[in-house]
């Protein structure tokens, strides 16, 4: 994505939109943090009738524990990702096929936003016990729930 330390949503939306082209129910997607905003976005912004298969969140997030943010530069980064409104009944209108897959103690996303996910999606809610945000550093090489999850929305 470009610009990986200072994401913008008008950009990382656009690259997305040129990677995907035409999307259709055949279109699966899978982010973590971030990645799960930028896909929401773009699901949000699909024209009327555009369809696609469905979507994975790994730690996806509406809001940010305190921990979230090292630096004041970080909370910068972040407002607008916090602070502009999603509409879930449009991105919902796209599919109805959501997954969400949270760790009971991720530091950074409340297990709370598990609920926005379910509630406004319909999403099916993974929780995994102890995955802190589910990055490398966490020690997690594999995530079987993940590929399942994956799998589940792909009708395999």
């Amino acid at each position: 994505m470009p610009e990986p330390l200072r994401p913008r949503i008008e950009t990382w939306v656009k690259l997305l939109k040129e990677q995907v082209v035409v999307p259709d129910e055949n279109t699966f997607f899978f982010g973590h943090s971030i990645g799960a905003q930028t896909i929401l976005r773009y699901v949000e912004s699909l024209p009327g009738a555009s369809k696609i298969g469905g979507a994975v969140f790994l730690a996806g997030w509406v809001h940010l524990t305190d921990n979230a943010y090292e630096t004041e530069e970080d909370e910068e980064i972040a407002q607008p990702w916090l602070e502009t409104p999603l509409d879930w009944k449009k991105i919902k209108s796209h599919t109805n096929k959501f997954v969400g897959i949270f760790s009971d103690n991720d530091p950074l996303v409340p297990i709370s936003d598990a609920k926005i996910f379910e509630n406004s999606l319909g999403a099916r809610i993974i929780i995994e016990q102890g995955k802190e945000h589910f990055s490398g550093s966490s020690g997690i090489k594999e995530l079987p729930s993940a590929l399942e999850a994956v799998l589940e929305i792909a009708g395999e």
